[in-house]
């Protein structure tokens, strides 16, 4: 697969969501993210309305995390965390699954945590729901139900980790997550893409988004 510079950059998340993010470097991200033509910027709530005023008027989609990073809040919490984002100008919203239920076998709070805040969507249509499930913390039956209840909560993607805990995307996990889902539900491969090679890889098994904290890399490393 040849994607051009501009063709990958449509589908990259570029990500600036740890602890010690500051309020420049979210302005750099933002500014980064126009000049390269980013698909989206993924920021903490924080920031969420700062990023949506500095990109008003682009084609630059604002993201914001729900849950982040150990999926472990409230539904309601998670639920409000996501409406407060929406309001502030936030259009993509990844949250994470909730693990600690997920592994106890209490698959209808995982749903319903997932539901609470695919509900969101009542505010807008425009508004993309990706759940973090965290492959790497996952078997692959594992992988296999979170993917199912993903897919039946009525979100838009599933996506493969933080990136946080003990690995990234995998070609692997990606090929699996899309081999569950179908065609109609979006993938998004994040933790750990460094390079144009790595994107590519992602995408080639089924990821139709990419989410990396080094963009720019990512597109500079292009052919």
């Amino acid at each position: 697969m040849n994607l051009s510079r501009s063709q990958l950059a449509k589908l990259i998340d570029s990500t600036l969501v740890k602890a010690t993010a500051t309020k420049s470097e979210v302005e750099k991200l933002c500014w980064e993210a126009v000049q390269y033509g980013f698909g989206c910027v993924m920021v903490n709530p924080v920031y969420v309305r700062l990023a949506a005023s500095l990109l008003k008027g682009t084609d630059v989609r604002v993201g914001s995390t729900v849950g982040f990073p150990f999926g472990v809040s409230l539904p309601d919490v998670k639920a409000f965390e996501a409406v407060k984002a929406v309001e502030d100008g936030a259009c993509e919203l990844d949250m994470v699954m909730n693990l600690s239920a997920f592994k106890s076998g209490d698959y209808e709070l995982v749903k319903q945590d997932i539901e609470a805040v695919v509900a969101v969507k009542r505010i807008s249509s425009d508004i993309t729901v990706k759940v973090i499930i965290e492959t790497p913390l996952l078997t692959d039956e594992e992988k296999i139900t979170a993917c199912k209840i993903v897919k039946e909560a009525g979100a838009d993607f599933v996506k493969t980790s933080t990136g946080l805990f003990g690995g990234g995307a995998t070609v692997e996990d990606v090929k699996l997550m899309r081999q569950v889902v179908g065609k109609d539900l979006g993938v998004k491969a994040a933790g750990g893409i460094r390079t144009y090679k790595d994107a590519v890889a992602m995408i080639e098994a089924g990821a139709n988004r990419i989410g990396t904290s080094t963009a720019i890399a990512v597109i500079q490393d292009a052919p």
